[in-house]
């Protein structure tokens, strides 16, 4: 059958008419509202369930965790355990500590705690050539005369628990330590530590303390004391390893200059304010490098190479005026140039040798 077919002039005000979008009317997308961040609100309590019941709980939850650090020892029992100190006659650094915390008693090493700085600082500086932990505490006497001791045995959480009159018996008991082991640097971890010390033993209350060396020497020693910060995460004017790696690199610096193995200097105080690049520049001073290539060096090869028969003739001709009495002025010797002045041309010579031997003949 003929199908009626719309003319394609008809046609047109359906293409220029405005075109509706479609709209999802029974279908919408589901979107859930923003979580807030932050601790979440407290729940109220259950029926039965009082705050002193959850507290009870919570504190049940916090021995546990106490217990399985120290594997199966309480707080009380941990704190009951010394920290022997490591330490020999004739030290080149004592590192001195304020207490021994809960994590050192129980596992009888100095500074075990993964977060502390001390070995980390320790290898980054050069004060030992590779990368230690607190398992090799005993072997750095004898390895690389580093020794370590604190101020008051008693162990501690933290070192807020310990009494002021613990404290002042501590610094008398560390001086007649030192007096009896006479290290070369007592190197004090923490300025608080340095602050009672300074004040029992030279009865000097610090003001405004500097890191670095300190100008008291232990009495009746040799024995010069040395501050840097603590190596705890905690401390909070250097909370990072590479604040702290500076301190470490001046007192490796400190011990070679008193034992003579670098050109001394005047030693003063550090006078210091953090600053990361000069840490990261001391770092790298450290490490030895390889030789770079410098290609102006290697384009200047055949130069040096021309030049090597002047400075040989120059060096013969030197000795030789210096066997005659001559001085090194009189002999040209201060002037290299002039060998190229009165140095015949070799190659005329020769032509003219030549040439007068043909007429001989």
């Amino acid at each position: 059958e003929a199908q009626h077919v719309m003319s394609y002039h008809n046609m047109g005000h359906y293409a220029e008419g405005p075109r509706d979008d479609l709209v999802m009317a029974e279908l919408s997308v589901h979107r859930e509202p923003p979580k807030k961040r932050g601790r979440p609100p407290k729940q109220p309590a259950e029926d039965g369930k009082t705050q002193e019941g959850e507290n009870e709980v919570e504190a049940a939850k916090k021995a546990k965790r106490a217990l399985n650090r120290f594997n199966g020892m309480s707080v009380a029992e941990v704190m009951a355990k010394t920290l022997p100190d490591v330490i020999t006659y004739n030290l080149d650094i004592l590192i001195i500590g304020i207490n021994p915390g809960l994590l050192s008693a129980f596992k009888g090493r100095h500074y075990p705690n993964p977060g502390n700085h001390f070995w980390k600082c320790l290898f980054l500086s050069g004060l030992t050539d590779e990368q230690l932990n607190f398992m090799h505490d005993q072997s750095l006497p004898e390895k690389y005369s580093i020794g370590f001791t604190n101020m008051v045995e008693r162990t501690t959480p933290g070192s807020k628990d310990l009494s002021s009159k613990e404290i002042r018996e501590g610094g008398r008991q560390l001086l007649d330590k030192l007096q009896k082991y006479k290290p070369l640097i007592a190197a004090f971890n923490g300025k608080g530590i340095y602050e009672i010390f300074c004040k029992e033993t030279f009865g000097v209350k610090a003001k405004n303390l500097d890191f670095g060396l300190q100008p008291y020497k232990i009495p009746e020693t040799e024995t010069v004391c040395y501050l840097m910060p603590s190596s705890s995460p905690r401390c909070a004017q250097f909370p990072r390893a590479q604040d702290k790696v500076h301190f470490y690199i001046k007192l490796k610096e400190l011990r070679d200059q008193m034992k003579g193995l670098m050109p001394k200097v005047e030693v003063e105080e550090t006078q210091y304010s953090f600053d990361l690049h000069l840490a990261k520049e001391d770092a790298k001073r450290m490490a030895i490098k390889e030789e770079q290539v410098d290609p102006e060096y290697e384009s200047c090869a055949e130069v040096r190479g021309d030049a090597r028969t002047a400075r040989l003739i120059f060096s013969v001709c030197s000795a030789a005026s210096r066997r005659n009495g001559l001085s090194a002025d009189d002999a040209g010797a201060l002037h290299p140039e002039r060998f190229a002045e009165q140095t015949p041309d070799i190659s005329c010579a020769s032509s003219m040798t030549h040439q007068r031997g043909r007429e001989a003949f």
